[in-house]
């Protein structure tokens, strides 16, 4: 729930539902520099058009404190299509979509021939006024003690640090605000694409504004039944998936055999008793101590499964830690240290009015059941305990009825948004398809054909056409049997014994 490794622990207070980590650091922007309406943002060269909305900070008000709503437009390179748009909405809860807009530009590419690209920072985001908490910049990320991090205290002093009313901060209230922009530009129908939470915002545009719809896509998908805290569950799927995979794997089973009990053993030495570690830092190469808690390691294992690359690295890294060798999970650690950042105030506006009192006796169970999930949990009942909400009303949780022709797509690796959350979503959807990407991880689109399947639903709107045989043709990603080569070794050879 907030910027990671920069203020709060990752492990006890962030819910991540987001674009996959290895693809942040190439698209943060310190912000675009306006001038009569153009601006340019980092990793993109071309002036873009952008400009912002004013709009009521609380909508009951509509005359009181105004904020501005940030936009940013990717044009298209042959304006056939110049009433329509592609809305790419992103993920956290808290993150900024025009901060990933080189991201965007890439996945989209071939819809961006004929339709502009639009990305707006929603309310609490990137620069529409964001709730960003102060930075404690006294201690370096290495050496952060989870343990120690008073969740109650951070939570106030974030609070007296933000000029806003934080319980205007929901996604109901924001996507007025993506409304109020699509006016304002002047486009007849958006075409949708959400990723991680961003599909919750995706399903809210399908509830209150169908009819400025012509497609959407849900990338990563959160159905309106599913608080976004069970998160931590699914990170214990995938986990196990890992470590199934492995297992079943001829090399990896070979290199790290009985990984599960090598695992549990670290977890529990952990959770005894940290470990200090001379080590030289990631970045500088200096010498430094790096502070390994159960918590970290948790993190590390959950963020690293974001991505197929990192995935691969996973058993080497704990095969190498089990032998007092961490050089390889701080490599990782490293790799997420300046890799996302949430605007916490945002996270927490949306986590405590619309998560927070979905949690049933029986997803209570199930968290109570799982370290992560329960970790997570545990936390956020404290910040919202003090985070002012209003608590959004029960049809907040209904399945989304909708004819909008609607293409979902799952990773069956995802360590955040398993695929029978995107069948859930589609229950009352009477025009939609659920692809699984077998070997994609979160956010199918920029890892596989999934984007040009986005970009033939946008061209014929008729999700009869789709065809999700090319998801099928992607090749498993292999794991990295040592630390000296940068070669994956492809499944399907491992077990047909040609390596």
């Amino acid at each position: 729930m907030a910027v990671i490794n920069k203020i709060w622990p990752m492990t006890t207070f962030v819910v991540i539902l987001s674009w996959p980590v290895m693809l942040f650091s190439q698209a943060l922007a310190s912000g675009p520099e306006e001038s009569k309406g153009f601006c340019y943002v980092d990793g993109l060269a071309e002036r873009l058009r952008c400009g912002y909305v004013s709009v009521a900070e609380d909508p009951g008000k509509p005359n009181g404190r105004k904020i501005d709503v940030h936009y940013v437009v990717i044009p298209a390179v042959k304006p056939i299509y110049e009433n329509e748009a592609l809305l790419a909405i992103a993920g956290g809860p808290g993150q900024s979509a025009i901060d990933n807009a080189a991201l965007f530009n890439s996945t989209f590419s071939k819809v961006r021939e004929t339709r502009d690209i639009l990305l707006i920072d929603q309310r609490g985001t990137g620069r529409s006024n964001l709730l960003s908490c102060p930075e404690d910049t006294a201690l370096s990320p290495l050496m952060v003690d989870e343990r120690a991090f008073n969740v109650l205290a951070e939570t106030k002093k974030c609070l007296d640090a933000l000029n806003a009313d934080v319980a205007m901060y929901n996604s109901t209230i924001a996507l007025n605000d993506f409304e109020a922009v699509r006016q304002a530009l002047g486009y007849k129908k958006l075409h949708l694409y959400g990723i991680s939470y961003g599909s919750r915002m995706a399903q809210l545009y399908m509830r209150h504004y169908g009819d400025s719809l012509a497609t959407v896509t849900l990338d990563g998908v959160v159905p309106m039944q599913i608080p976004v805290i069970a998160v931590g569950l699914s990170v214990d799927r995938a986990l196990a998936g890992l470590l199934k995979d492995c297992a079943e794997d001829v090399g990896c089973a070979d290199k790290f055999p009985n990984l599960t009990v090598t695992l549990d053993s670290i977890n529990s030495q952990l959770e005894n008793q940290p470990i200090v570690v001379n080590t030289f830092h990631p970045v500088t190469g200096d010498p430094t101590e790096f502070f390994l808690t159960r918590d970290k390691l948790l993190s590390i294992l959950r963020l690293s499964m974001y991505s197929t690359t990192t995935r691969s690295l996973l058993p080497l890294a704990i095969h190498h830690a089990s032998l007092g060798n961490y050089q390889a999970l701080l490599g990782l650690y490293s790799l997420m240290m300046e890799g996302i950042d949430l605007a916490a105030g945002m996270h927490n506006s949306v986590v405590c009015a619309e998560d927070i009192q979905r949690v049933n006796s029986t997803l209570l169970g199930e968290i109570s059941a799982s370290y992560m999930a329960d970790t997570l949990y545990q936390a956020l009942i404290k910040a919202c305990s003090v985070w002012p909400s209003h608590a959004t009303n029960p049809e907040f949780s209904n399945p989304i009825s909708s004819a909008v022709p609607t293409l979902l797509l799952s990773g069956e690796l995802d360590p955040a948004t398993p695929p029978d959350w995107g069948t859930m979503a589609m229950k009352k959807m009477t025009n939609a398809v659920h692809f699984i990407a077998p070997y994609a991880t979160h956010g199918v689109a920029s890892q596989s054909c999934g984007n040009e399947l986005i970009a033939q639903l946008i061209d014929t709107a008729n999700i009869q056409t789709l065809n999700n045989d090319c998801l099928d043709e992607d090749q498993s990603t292999g794991f990295y049997l040592n630390g000296s080569s940068a070669q994956m070794l492809p499944n399907n050879l491992l077990k047909e014994g040609s390596l």
